[in-house]
């Protein structure tokens, strides 16, 4: 373990470092002023001090309480040496962060004593703070397999709408990422940006109580067959109610209004601006894009510029103006997600 001793007579010193030296397993460095002394502390960490109180420039008071000020010796015992035995000196001292104390002259049983019992302490306190680092360690792999867990399971679930919508490949995947970009342009936080990542893909979970017939239709919806397919947000909401984890209640909200509209013309509940939780509207931005730029039984993939003129044309209108200032933002982020899958090249 190592200590530092801070005392302004060499003599003084060169005795103290003689006696700590004495002691197994110990290494001493030694220092005649404070000053010193604290850019050491500041480089290195130690597991004791010694710190003569009397010394020119920098005393012994104002030196602990900087070394104090340092995180990597918060906890440090410190022993003071002081010549003076006044009751106010010994309160300063302990009010500035001393440990213990030690009169001069330095008794060497008493100095051995004092040095045991705070260095115990010290390797008692380091061997916590080692297995806090652990215990640390193995929650943040807990937290990440269950992390993972969580990723997998809704990705799954997601996959299973889409079996039924055979047309539409990876849309959820690609509305994820888009999502993403969306939001990390927008400058929400990472975990909004995890969240929104994983409630995306379940924005279309409600065709679930879609029919096989109106689902995959090869054409266009008449109006019975579109009233139909109108009902999958209030139906996806109801699967996901109740969710007892921020993210399910996300996603509950992106299944529910992922059709609202920014000038409240969208379905099924006529939301408007602010109204509409800003998840499902980036949502929005992300599915319409998606949409567009894939294949459909009744029309071919669009050009992802002519996708992005679209989305630029309803802002204010069908989407949010911030979400879609985002899009134009991180277009050249975007766009590449469409070229490399559709091989839609005029993206520019």
């Amino acid at each position: 373990m190592r200590v530092v001793i801070v005392e302004d007579n060499r003599t003084n010193l060169e005795v103290l470092t003689q006696l700590v030296r004495r002691m197994p397993s110990i290494s001493v460095d030694g220092f005649t002023e404070g000053a010193s002394a604290l850019a050491d502390a500041s480089e290195q960490a130690c597991d004791l001090m010694i710190i003569d109180n009397v010394m020119p420039g920098m005393s012994g008071l104002e030196l602990v309480v900087a070394v104090r000020a340092l995180p990597s010796h918060r906890h440090v015992p410190i022993i003071m040496i002081t010549a003076d035995a006044e009751r106010s000196i010994r309160l300063a001292a302990i009010n500035a962060g001393a440990t213990d104390f030690l009169a001069k002259p330095v008794d060497p049983i008493e100095l051995r004593s004092r040095l045991t019992n705070l260095l115990a302490l010290r390797s008692a306190q380091n061997q916590l703070e080692d297995r806090a680092v652990h215990l640390q360690a193995e929650v943040d792999r807990a937290t990440a397999h269950l992390q993972k867990r969580e990723e997998d399971m809704i990705y799954r679930l997601a996959r299973a709408i889409e079996v039924r919508d055979h047309e539409t490949g990876d849309h959820v995947e690609r509305v994820a990422r888009v999502a993403r970009i969306l939001a990390t342009t927008m400058g929400f936080d990472a975990d909004f940006v995890r969240m929104l990542w994983l409630a995306a893909p379940l924005h279309d979970v409600g065709k679930i109580g879609v029919s096989d017939a109106v689902l995959n239709k090869p054409g266009r919806l008449d109006g019975g067959e579109l009233t139909q397919m109108k009902l999958h947000p209030t139906i996806g909401a109801e699967i996901l109610a109740e969710g007892d984890s921020d993210m399910l209640r996300m996603a509950e909200q992106i299944a529910r209004c992922h059709h609202e509209k920014w000038d409240g013309t969208g379905y099924p509940q006529g939301l408007a601006g602010d109204q509409i939780p800003i998840a499902a509207r980036i949502t929005a931005v992300a599915d319409v894009l998606d949409a567009l730029c894939s294949p459909r039984s009744y029309k071919p993939a669009w050009p992802a510029s002519e996708a992005r003129d679209e989305i630029l044309d309803g802002s204010g209108t069908h989407f949010d103006p911030a979400c879609v200032s985002a899009l134009e933002q991180a277009w050249s982020e975007i766009a590449p997600i469409y070229i490399s899958r559709f091989d839609v090249v005029d993206a520019a």
